[in-house]
């Protein structure tokens, strides 16, 4: 007997490339008025284009889809940081 699991389902706090978590602070009804790791980061316009049209504008990207792994890893531990 063998076990899939399947991806997460698509929500606002799921990456509509891969399915995981984005770290969204502003899915998260609790969070929503603090400023989004996306805010300090430049994502490359190709990688937008790059989405199907209807993924686009439905959830944000992951770090690790966005490209920005490392960077967003700093910001989500650090955001308060000068």
């Amino acid at each position: 007997m063998s076990t899939q699991t399947s991806p997460p389902s698509k929500t606002p706090q799921n990456c509509p490339v891969c399915g995981f978590s984005n770290s969204c602070i502003l899915a998260d009804p609790r969070t929503v008025a603090q400023p989004c790791w996306c805010f300090s980061v430049s994502i490359e316009p190709e990688r937008l284009a790059r989405l199907p049209a209807d993924l686009r504008d439905k959830a944000c990207l992951c770090p690790r889809c966005a490209g920005i792994e490392q960077v967003a890893a700093q910001v989500i531990e650090a955001p308060d940081a000068p």
